[in-house]
C-alpha cells in the first residue's frame, strides 16, 4: 500500500512539473525574443553603418562607439548623468530614511503623513516634469515668491558649472540647472524609499531596541548601532532601484528642460531619442542604448551576483 502511494505520488510531482514547465514556455520564448533578441539585435546595428534612412549593415567596428566619446554632446550626458545619479540616489535614500524615523515614532495621523509623501509615485514622470517645469520657470512658480527677498534663481536654464575644469571636450563639474531636476525627482521618488524604509523599520522587534536601551545606549545609538545596520539590504535595495531609474531617465527630463542650454541638462536617453528618431542615426542611436544597457548593468550584476552567492 505505501508502495502504491508512493507511485501515485510520483507520477502527479511528475505531472506537476511538466504543467508547470509548459506554462512557463510561452512566457520564456516571448522574453527570449523580445527582451533579449531586441537586446542582441540594438548591438548588431551599433556595430553597423546604418545612419540614414537606407539600411546598410555593413560592419563598421567600434566606430560609432569612438564618435560617441569623443562627442561634446555625449561627454556633457556622461557627466549629467553622474552627477544627477548621485545627488538623486543620496537625497532620496536621506530624505527616505529619516521621513520614515519620523513617522515610526508612532505619530498621531501617521496614516495621512504616509500618504501624502506616497501621492507623488501615483503620478508619472511626463506629469512631474511638467508640474515641476511651472513651479521652477524663472519667471513664474517659486520665484514669484524669491523675489520678494531679491532671489531669482534660474533653475533649469542656467548654464553655470559648479566647480568646473576642463575635462575633454567639456567643462567638468556640477552643472547647476541639474538641481531642479534633481529636485522634481527626488519629489516624486522619495515616497519608495519611506515604503521601504518604514517596512523595515516596523520588522524589526522592539525587544533589540529595548535590550540596546538597558545597555545604556541613548536613543541616537539604537539608530546608529541597532536600527540602521538591520536596515542596510533596503538601502541597497533602493540604491540598486534608483540607480536603474536615474541611468536610463529620460521621460522627465524630456517634458521639464529638453537638452537645455549647452547640454547642461541633457542624458543618453534624450540623446539616444533624438538621435535616432530625429536625425535617423541608428547605429549611434543604438551605440547609446547599448552604452546605457551597460551603465544600468554596472549596478544591477553585482547585485544580482551577491544574491545568487547566498541563496546557494
Amino acid at each position: 500500500m505505501a508502495k502504491e502511494l508512493q507511485v501515485r505520488t510520483k507520477k502527479r510531482l511528475s505531472k506537476d512539473h511538466w504543467t508547470a514547465i509548459a506554462f512557463l514556455i510561452p512566457s520564456f520564448l516571448l522574453i527570449l525574443v523580445f527582451v533579449y533578441g531586441f537586446i542582441g539585435w540594438t548591438g548588431y546595428v551599433s556595430l553597423s553603418n546604418y545612419n540614414s534612412l537606407v539600411p546598410d549593415f555593413s560592419f563598421a567596428g567600434l566606430k560609432n562607439y569612438i564618435y560617441l566619446f569623443q562627442d561634446f554632446r555625449f561627454q556633457a550626458d556622461l557627466r549629467n548623468t553622474l552627477f544627477f545619479t548621485i545627488l538623486f540616489i543620496g537625497l532620496v535614500i536621506v530624505l527616505g530614511m529619516g521621513i520614515a524615523v519620523l513617522i515610526d515614532q508612532k505619530l498621531k495621523g501617521e496614516s495621512i503623513f504616509r500618504n501624502i509623501f506616497l501621492f507623488p509615485m501615483a503620478l508619472s514622470f511626463v506629469v512631474t516634469g511638467v508640474v515641476w517645469q511651472w513651479l521652477l520657470n524663472p519667471s513664474t512658480g517659486f520665484n514669484q515668491f524669491l523675489s520678494v527677498f531679491g532671489i531669482q534663481p534660474k533653475w533649469y536654464t542656467d548654464t553655470n558649472i559648479l566647480a568646473g575644469f576642463e575635462w575633454g571636450s567639456i567643462e567638468f563639474g556640477l552643472p547647476v540647472a541639474i538641481i531642479a531636476v534633481v529636485i522634481a525627482a527626488v519629489w516624486q521618488m522619495t515616497g519608495f524609499s519611506l515604503a521601504m524604509y518604514l517596512a523595515g523599520l516596523r520588522g524589526i522587534p522592539d525587544e533589540l531596541r529595548e535590550a540596546a536601551r538597558m545597555d545604556g545606549a541613548s536613543e541616537f545609538q539604537v539608530y546608529r548601532k541597532v536600527v540602521l545596520p538591520m536596515l542596510m539590504p533596503i538601502t541597497v535595495s533602493v540604491v540598486i532601484i534608483m540607480a536603474h531609474i536615474s541611468l536610463k531617465i529620460f521621460d522627465l527630463i524630456y517634458a521639464m528642460t529638453g537638452s537645455g542650454a549647452n547640454f547642461v541638462t541633457d542624458v543618453p536617453g534624450v540623446y539616444m531619442f533624438e538621435t535616432t528618431f530625429r536625425g535617423n542615426y541608428y547605429a549611434n542611436g543604438a551605440a547609446i542604448a547599448i552604452i546605457m544597457l551597460l551603465l544600468v548593468a554596472v549596478f544591477i550584476v553585482p547585485y544580482l551576483w551577491s544574491n545568487r552567492k547566498g541563496e546557494q
